[in-house]
Protein backbone atom coordinates (compact mmCIF):
# COMPACT_ATOMS: atom_id res chain seq x y z
CA UNK A 1 0.00 0.00 0.00
CA UNK A 2 1.10 3.16 -1.06
CA UNK A 3 1.02 6.64 0.92
CA UNK A 4 0.03 9.10 -1.25
CA UNK A 5 0.54 12.43 -0.08
CA UNK A 6 -0.55 14.72 -2.93
CA UNK A 7 -1.79 14.57 -6.65
CA UNK A 8 -3.10 17.08 -9.46
CA UNK A 9 -2.85 17.14 -13.16
CA UNK A 10 1.42 17.76 -13.38
CA UNK A 11 3.05 15.63 -10.10
CA UNK A 12 2.27 13.29 -7.53
CA UNK A 13 3.78 12.99 -3.88
CA UNK A 14 4.17 9.82 -2.41
CA UNK A 15 5.83 7.69 0.88
CA UNK A 16 8.32 4.64 -0.47
CA UNK A 17 8.22 2.16 1.77
CA UNK A 18 11.48 0.85 3.24
CA UNK A 19 12.89 -2.22 1.12
CA UNK A 20 11.49 -0.69 -2.13
CA UNK A 21 13.24 0.54 -4.74
CA UNK A 22 12.75 4.00 -6.13
CA UNK A 23 12.32 2.68 -10.09
CA UNK A 24 13.02 -1.06 -11.35
CA UNK A 25 16.29 -2.61 -11.62
CA UNK A 26 17.75 -6.17 -12.47
CA UNK A 27 16.38 -7.72 -9.78
CA UNK A 28 12.60 -7.48 -10.44
CA UNK A 29 11.98 -6.61 -6.96
CA UNK A 30 8.87 -4.32 -6.31
CA UNK A 31 9.78 -0.11 -6.93
CA UNK A 32 7.39 2.55 -6.40
CA UNK A 33 7.62 3.55 -9.74
CA UNK A 34 5.85 0.82 -11.13
CA UNK A 35 3.07 0.74 -8.13
CA UNK A 36 2.52 4.45 -8.65
CA UNK A 37 1.82 4.03 -12.21
CA UNK A 38 -0.38 1.01 -11.82
CA UNK A 39 -2.60 2.84 -9.66
CA UNK A 40 -2.68 5.66 -11.94
CA UNK A 41 -3.63 3.46 -14.67
CA UNK A 42 -5.93 1.99 -12.64
CA UNK A 43 -7.43 5.03 -11.10
CA UNK A 44 -7.86 6.71 -14.33
CA UNK A 45 -9.09 3.51 -16.22
CA UNK A 46 -6.02 3.93 -18.89
CA UNK A 47 -5.93 2.08 -21.88
CA UNK A 48 -2.43 2.66 -22.71
CA UNK A 49 0.94 2.79 -20.67
CA UNK A 50 0.85 6.01 -17.99
CA UNK A 51 3.58 8.48 -18.06
CA UNK A 52 5.26 9.31 -14.63
CA UNK A 53 8.63 10.82 -14.35
CA UNK A 54 11.49 9.50 -11.55
CA UNK A 55 13.19 13.06 -10.82
CA UNK A 56 15.08 11.73 -7.45
CA UNK A 57 15.51 8.36 -5.31
CA UNK A 58 15.86 7.32 -2.14
CA UNK A 59 17.94 4.30 -1.70
CA UNK A 60 16.13 0.59 -1.39
CA UNK A 61 16.59 0.55 2.14
CA UNK A 62 15.38 4.24 3.04
CA UNK A 63 11.62 5.72 3.22
CA UNK A 64 10.41 8.97 2.89
CA UNK A 65 8.48 11.32 0.89
CA UNK A 66 9.12 11.72 -3.18
CA UNK A 67 7.94 13.65 -5.93
CA UNK A 68 6.78 12.39 -9.34
CA UNK A 69 6.19 14.07 -12.33
CA UNK A 70 2.61 13.41 -14.59
CA UNK A 71 4.05 15.13 -17.70
CA UNK A 72 7.33 15.96 -19.52
CA UNK A 73 7.29 19.57 -18.47
CA UNK A 74 6.84 18.71 -14.98
CA UNK A 75 9.90 16.16 -15.76
CA UNK A 76 11.98 18.78 -16.87
CA UNK A 77 11.07 21.54 -14.93
CA UNK A 78 11.88 19.27 -11.43
CA UNK A 79 14.64 17.84 -12.77
CA UNK A 80 16.13 21.43 -13.24
CA UNK A 81 15.24 22.00 -9.67
CA UNK A 82 17.05 18.93 -8.84
CA UNK A 83 20.45 20.07 -10.57
CA UNK A 84 20.37 23.12 -9.18
CA UNK A 85 20.12 22.06 -5.68
CA UNK A 86 16.61 24.26 -4.97
CA UNK A 87 14.95 20.83 -3.87
CA UNK A 88 14.80 20.96 0.12
CA UNK A 89 15.26 17.34 1.69
CA UNK A 90 15.34 17.30 5.36
CA UNK A 91 15.77 13.78 6.85
CA UNK A 92 15.90 12.39 10.14
CA UNK A 93 19.14 9.44 11.11
CA UNK A 94 19.79 7.88 13.90
CA UNK A 95 23.70 7.11 14.16
CA UNK A 96 26.48 5.53 16.05
CA UNK A 97 28.25 7.17 19.13
CA UNK A 98 27.81 11.34 20.01
CA UNK A 99 28.55 13.70 18.47
CA UNK A 100 30.66 16.44 19.47
CA UNK A 101 29.23 19.68 18.06
CA UNK A 102 25.41 19.83 18.02
CA UNK A 103 25.49 21.05 14.71
CA UNK A 104 27.54 21.11 11.88
CA UNK A 105 28.10 21.41 8.26
CA UNK A 106 29.75 18.32 6.31
CA UNK A 107 31.42 19.12 2.86
CA UNK A 108 33.61 16.14 1.30
CA UNK A 109 33.98 15.52 -2.26
CA UNK A 110 32.01 11.97 -2.94
CA UNK A 111 33.90 9.06 -5.58
CA UNK A 112 32.54 6.34 -6.23
CA UNK A 113 33.79 3.37 -6.05
CA UNK A 114 32.27 0.42 -8.21
CA UNK A 115 34.64 -2.42 -6.63
CA UNK A 116 33.15 -1.66 -3.50
CA UNK A 117 29.67 -0.73 -4.23
CA UNK A 118 29.55 2.52 -2.04
CA UNK A 119 30.30 6.12 -1.81
CA UNK A 120 34.22 7.38 -0.41
CA UNK A 121 34.03 10.82 0.98
CA UNK A 122 37.40 12.78 0.30
CA UNK A 123 38.44 16.19 1.57
CA UNK A 124 39.80 17.19 -1.32
CA UNK A 125 39.08 17.55 -5.19
CA UNK A 126 39.60 14.50 -7.20
CA UNK A 127 38.83 13.15 -10.54
CA UNK A 128 35.40 12.17 -11.04
CA UNK A 129 34.54 12.91 -7.02
CA UNK A 130 31.34 15.36 -7.23
CA UNK A 131 30.99 17.97 -4.38
CA UNK A 132 28.60 17.11 -1.35
CA UNK A 133 27.21 19.21 1.11
CA UNK A 134 25.02 18.92 4.54
CA UNK A 135 24.16 20.58 7.59
CA UNK A 136 22.76 18.55 10.83
CA UNK A 137 21.34 18.93 14.10
CA UNK A 138 21.92 16.82 16.72
CA UNK A 139 17.66 16.20 18.53
CA UNK A 140 18.87 14.17 21.25
CA UNK A 141 21.46 10.96 22.36
CA UNK A 142 20.74 7.98 24.36
CA UNK A 143 22.43 4.65 24.86
CA UNK A 144 25.52 5.69 22.55
CA UNK A 145 23.23 6.64 19.76
CA UNK A 146 22.62 10.25 18.62
CA UNK A 147 19.00 11.21 16.01
CA UNK A 148 20.05 13.95 13.95
CA UNK A 149 17.54 16.82 11.86
CA UNK A 150 19.84 16.82 8.50
CA UNK A 151 19.39 19.37 5.83
CA UNK A 152 20.76 17.92 2.73
CA UNK A 153 22.10 20.61 0.28
CA UNK A 154 23.22 18.36 -2.28
CA UNK A 155 21.69 14.87 -3.38
CA UNK A 156 24.45 12.75 -4.44
CA UNK A 157 24.52 8.95 -4.40
CA UNK A 158 24.84 7.34 -0.88
CA UNK A 159 25.91 11.06 0.17
CA UNK A 160 24.50 11.01 3.80
CA UNK A 161 25.48 7.56 4.59
CA UNK A 162 29.41 8.43 3.74
CA UNK A 163 30.06 11.86 5.50
CA UNK A 164 28.51 10.47 8.71
CA UNK A 165 30.51 7.13 8.63
CA UNK A 166 33.37 9.79 7.68
CA UNK A 167 33.42 11.30 10.64
CA UNK A 168 33.00 8.05 12.49
CA UNK A 169 29.20 8.33 13.36
CA UNK A 170 27.80 5.96 10.57
CA UNK A 171 23.78 5.24 10.12
CA UNK A 172 22.75 2.49 12.67
CA UNK A 173 21.91 -0.36 10.84
CA UNK A 174 23.83 0.37 7.63
CA UNK A 175 25.95 -2.84 6.79
CA UNK A 176 27.67 -1.99 3.66
CA UNK A 177 29.68 1.56 5.68
CA UNK A 178 29.87 -0.43 9.17
CA UNK A 179 30.86 -3.59 8.20
CA UNK A 180 31.50 -3.41 4.60
CA UNK A 181 28.48 -5.82 3.77
CA UNK A 182 26.20 -4.66 1.20
CA UNK A 183 22.45 -5.76 2.43
CA UNK A 184 19.90 -3.47 0.57
CA UNK A 185 17.07 -5.57 2.07
CA UNK A 186 17.50 -4.67 5.32
CA UNK A 187 16.23 -1.16 6.47
CA UNK A 188 18.64 1.02 7.75
CA UNK A 189 18.16 4.37 10.62
CA UNK A 190 17.50 7.29 7.75
CA UNK A 191 14.31 8.56 6.44
CA UNK A 192 13.38 11.32 4.18
CA UNK A 193 10.52 13.42 6.34
CA UNK A 194 10.07 16.81 4.48
CA UNK A 195 10.40 17.70 0.88
CA UNK A 196 10.23 21.27 -0.48
CA UNK A 197 10.04 22.62 -3.74
CA UNK A 198 8.19 25.02 -6.45
CA UNK A 199 5.48 23.63 -8.31
CA UNK A 200 6.68 22.63 -11.79
CA UNK A 201 3.93 25.17 -13.58
CA UNK A 202 2.36 27.34 -10.76
CA UNK A 203 5.46 27.93 -9.19
CA UNK A 204 4.39 27.95 -5.85
CA UNK A 205 6.33 26.56 -3.22
CA UNK A 206 4.89 22.79 -2.18
CA UNK A 207 5.66 21.07 1.68
CA UNK A 208 5.30 17.90 2.21
CA UNK A 209 6.04 15.93 5.68
CA UNK A 210 5.72 12.84 6.67
CA UNK A 211 5.88 10.38 9.82
CA UNK A 212 8.58 8.49 10.87
CA UNK A 213 7.02 4.75 11.72
CA UNK A 214 7.46 4.35 14.65
CA UNK A 215 8.80 0.60 14.07
CA UNK A 216 11.78 1.75 13.10
CA UNK A 217 15.18 2.57 15.65
CA UNK A 218 14.49 6.19 16.18
CA UNK A 219 11.30 5.34 18.25
CA UNK A 220 13.79 4.82 21.22
CA UNK A 221 13.75 8.26 21.20
CA UNK A 222 9.89 9.06 21.06
CA UNK A 223 9.76 12.31 19.05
Amino acid sequence: MINILFEDNHIIVAEKPYGMLSQADITGDPDILTELKKILKKKYNKPRNVFLGLVHRLDKNVGGVMVFAKTSKAASRLSKQVASHTFQKKYYAVVEGVLKEPTGTLKNFLLKSESERRTIALDKPTKDAKYAELSYKVITSKDNLSMLDIDLKTGRAHQIRAQLADIGHPILGDKLYIEGIRDSSAPIALFAYSLEFLHPITQVKQKFIVKTPDEYPWSIFKL
